[in-house]
């Protein structure tokens, strides 16, 4: 995967970089991406600081830019969409008036989230490699599981963008983007493929209810929730035989250690456009 942030001329040593999560109250899982994330590039020494905030966790977005020191600093929301989220949510928290903020002699500059990056295909294609080695692409049926709600397009938007994308490429004999809450169901994974081979990623930034717990069940490989996904074996026991398929499941994009180079590339894409 090539990215902008391999070529980047602009000097991030004296900026920061804070890495905007979802959290939850329920599942300690669902934080862990984004503070790993966070912790690659802490390590990679490119920024002068890396923080990790959340919106149902500590730290939280009203007390993150107190914890910041820099003058100059680049918030990335670690979303799949552009949603209430990051149009209302991110931006009512840190009081943020654009993609461009000048508080206190501070500049804060507000990127696209993670999921909407063209480097979001790479990652997709890496993961579903990944989780069925050997496997031929001409012989699979990749799905793309995504939300899905009547009430909110941006949760499917992402995932029929990228369907299409990778799609186009023509590796694959099909793909497929499928819902938990609209059609096409991913409950029906069996009567909208074709192929022998069926690799299922879902389509979120970290293996929370629904990937953990919500997608097993509705694809047939768990009769019932299982625990938390750091104690899960739905993830480990790839190839399953069901519904005279090789069914393979990953684990959700959003875990996969080339996602910091998409938030890398984000602040990069940022730079460059408002120099």
């Amino acid at each position: 995967m090539t990215s902008r942030g391999q070529f980047c001329r602009s000097d991030f040593s004296e900026a920061a970089l804070v890495l905007v999560g979802h959290g939850s109250t329920l599942n300690p899982d669902s934080s862990a991406p984004t503070q790993e994330h966070a912790k690659t590039l802490r390590q990679k020494g490119i920024f002068a600081e890396v923080v990790s905030c959340f919106w149902k966790e500590e730290p939280s977005l009203r007390e993150v830019l107190r914890m910041v020191e820099s003058d100059v600093i680049y918030v990335v929301p670690n979303f799949i969409s552009e949603g209430y989220f990051t149009r209302t949510v991110i931006p009512r928290e840190l009081e943020l008036d654009g993609p461009l903020t000048h508080r206190h002699g501070r500049t804060i500059k507000y990127c696209y989230p993670v999921g909407s990056h063209s480097l979001m295909t790479e990652v997709l294609l890496h993961r579903a490699r990944m989780v069925a080695p050997g496997v031929p692409p001409s012989e699979t049926s990749l799905f793309i599981v995504g939300h899905g709600t009547d009430l909110n397009d941006n949760s499917a938007r992402a995932a029929k963008d990228q369907t299409l994308r990778i799609r186009t490429r023509g590796d694959y004999a099909e793909v497929i983007s499928a819902y938990m809450e609209e059609a096409p169901l991913i409950s029906d994974w069996d009567t909208l493929s074709s192929q022998p081979h069926v690799v299922v990623v879902p389509f979120f930034i970290a293996d929370g209810l629904h990937s953990f717990e919500d997608i097993p069940v509705l694809l047939g490989l768990e009769t019932e929730g299982g625990t938390a996904a750091s104690q899960s074996e739905v993830f480990r026991n790839n190839p399953r035989t069901l519904r005279g398929r090789q069914l393979y499941y990953a684990s959700a994009i959003g875990t996969d250690p080339m996602m910091a180079d998409v938030i890398l590339d984000q602040v990069v894409h940022f730079a460059e456009d408002t120099t």
